[in-house]
């Protein structure tokens, strides 16, 4: 089954190309939330594609999508949706917000007070929502992939850390390559138009059910009690570091588990390896650690303290 799920991989990633210039390890990262069940926050400059690799990886595997532009005057309800009095029929009906969907893109995450970024914490744990105290099951696909800008910071609400928990990976997306940009330049110069999807001639995966199969095969990876010990002490290690000032939660050892084995599915294995775990480390955990503010004053960032401790953790033979 490890074969399907990077059979299935390799045709998403082959679509998404027909739309978006090179990007492959965000493409990877973002697969791995889609096959372990995990969201994903994607940080990076405005211009940079994230919309539009969100709505184009939603036409090649058949997913309903939706898109919330968060401001500051959104409230809960304009999420989950509310219960509307009919006069024809003297009932409340319920109106179905957006978050009813199978991609949900949190578009600017950070621009809404903590009480609406709330709204969407229950949807993200339990895939459900709460509304005038009865529960509604959201879409078996349901996936939250926010974006935030990280040059902008007037008139923006910092993501708690209980809500940075619940995202399996943070994704840095950075500026392509000169060759990329060149493409991307011949490629609208060539008649592409990145707002008529319709023409970039994708192909939906055929089997409406690859994604579920994909996740269960993932499920079934197995990984080694050394492997287990290994990603364990790394997420422990950054309780003990000096330069960070709260260290991941277990919730990260559970998270650096799954994505360690969606990546090794990718890699057409049913096992992990500490490769594996290395290279989903660092989106991981970037987001589930609090910096002392004198190391955030010297320069110091979580992605180095994190190459700082797994130089230090030995690695499983």
């Amino acid at each position: 089954m490890s074969e399907t799920v990077a059979t299935i991989a390799q045709q998403i990633r082959q679509e998404i190309h027909k739309v978006i210039v090179g990007q492959d390890d965000i493409i990877d990262q973002i697969l791995i939330c889609l096959f372990a069940e995990g969201h994903a926050l994607l940080e990076g400059v405005p211009g940079t594609a994230k919309t539009l690799l969100i709505k184009t990886l939603a036409k090649v595997i058949g997913a309903s999508f939706n898109r919330i532009q968060f401001t500051p005057d959104l409230m809960p309800s304009d999420i989950t949706g509310t219960n509307v009095f009919n006069l024809s029929t003297s009932q409340f009906t319920l109106r179905y917000g957006p978050v009813f969907t199978d991609l949900l893109l949190a578009d600017e995450i950070n621009r809404t007070p903590p009480k609406t970024q709330a709204a969407l914490l229950e949807a993200m744990e339990e895939r459900q929502v709460s509304i005038d105290g009865e529960s509604h099951p959201l879409s078996p696909l349901f996936l939250v992939l926010a974006t935030e800008n990280p040059i902008e910071y007037e008139g923006t609400y910092p993501l708690p850390e209980a809500q940075l928990d619940r995202f399996l990976l943070k994704v840095i997306i950075s500026y392509p390559t000169e060759e990329q940009e060149l493409q991307v330049i011949a490629n609208w110069q060539a008649g592409f138009n990145a707002r008529k999807l319709e023409s970039a001639n994708l192909q939906p995966l055929e089997d409406p059910a690859a994604i579920a199969e994909t996740r269960a095969a993932v499920r079934r990876v197995t990984v080694d009690e050394s492997i287990q010990k290994y990603l364990v002490e790394i997420v422990r290690r950054t309780r003990e570091h000096a330069n960070i000032h709260w260290g991941a939660s277990p919730r990260a050892s559970v998270a650096l588990l799954l994505a360690s084995k969606a990546l090794a599915a990718m890699r057409s294995r049913d096992f992990a390896t500490p490769d594996d775990v290395r290279d989903v480390t660092h989106p991981v955990l970037r987001h589930r650690i609090v910096m002392r503010s004198d190391a955030e004053i010297e320069g110091i960032t979580a992605d180095q303290v994190i190459d700082e401790i797994l130089a230090s953790v030995e690695v499983p033979r």
